[in-house]
């Protein structure tokens, strides 16, 4: 389990961008975090990775675990290396790079050969087209096969956490569909996910529990199906849907909360077939 304890975060020891935030994702779990811009849901997966310094921002109190070691503040290859990946917001993709280069720059850490190579299989499994196009520089690649690379070369770390910030964002809704497979089949193959996104409908389809970040602060939380139903997230997030919307994609019946569970863990979802994605 991934736990955010009461976190504090502040940029330039001025601006608090985060006022004790608390969060959990569970082993085998989809966590969506939704809010708009400036709420702190970047800064979050920044405080979760190490990345935070780099921005000059620091955790002012709180703690950040991964099960129970500590890893607040920790160098961000060595959290890594503990198995929690973060994608950053606009992919980051190295432009010059082929995509074959890209994704072993990925599995760097991974001494393992067996493991890179299965990490390898499984990205080409998810996205085919970047077999084919393995010798393709990343910057000739269309937005969204642009975002499978980001996320294939995450994937090749073999991660027990995926962070994922804003994967929809600049995307055609074809896509942002497809995003929304592409996660659902992650999390099925054993992957837990921290999804960050402002697109609520698609945030709450895939995800079993959401949290509302509103200027630092958690101001809603609970099953993902159940805040789909509130007023609160239906107008501010959903455009004041109901039905379909306000139970997304009709992953949860209404009023049964999270799916049946054995053995204190998620039930298994079904395989879901991935279509190619377009550009």
């Amino acid at each position: 389990m991934l736990t955010v304890d009461d976190v504090q975060v502040s940029y330039g020891g001025a601006v608090q961008a985060l006022r004790g935030v608390s969060i959990e994702v569970p082993d085998g779990a989809v966590v969506a975090v939704l809010g708009s811009n400036g709420a702190g849901k970047t800064t979050l997966l920044r405080a979760i990775s190490g990345t935070l310094r780099r921005q000059h921002g620091r955790i002012d109190a709180g703690r950040v675990r991964l099960d129970d070691r500590d890893i607040g503040g920790a160098d961000p290859a060595a959290i890594v290396r503990l198995g929690v990946v973060h994608v950053p917001e606009g992919r980051r993709i190295f432009g010059r790079l082929t995509v074959d280069e890209n994704l072993r720059a990925g599995g760097l850490g991974n001494k393992n050969r067996a493991a890179k190579a299965a990490a390898r299989e499984r990205v080409h499994d998810l996205f085919p087209v970047l077999e084919e196009r393995r010798t393709q520089r990343g910057a000739l690649l269309s937005g969204g096969e642009q975002q499978m690379l980001a996320i294939g070369r995450a994937l090749m770390a073999a991660p027990k956490v995926l962070l994922l910030d804003e994967p929809s964002l600049g995307l055609a809704p074809k896509v942002i569909g497809q995003i929304g497979e592409v996660i659902t089949e992650i999390n099925r193959q054993g992957t837990s996910v921290l999804l960050i996104e402002q697109n609520a409908t698609m945030a709450l389809q895939v995800a079993d529990r959401a949290y509302v970040l509103d200027v630092g602060k958690v101001s809603l939380d609970g099953e993902a199906a159940a805040l789909a139903r509130t007023d609160e997230v239906r107008h501010l997030y959903l455009g004041g849907a109901s039905g379909a919307a306000a139970d997304p994609a009709g992953r949860h019946a209404a009023g049964s909360g999270r799916p049946e569970e054995r053995d204190g863990a998620p039930a298994a979802r079904p395989r879901r077939t991935l279509s190619r994605w377009a550009g």
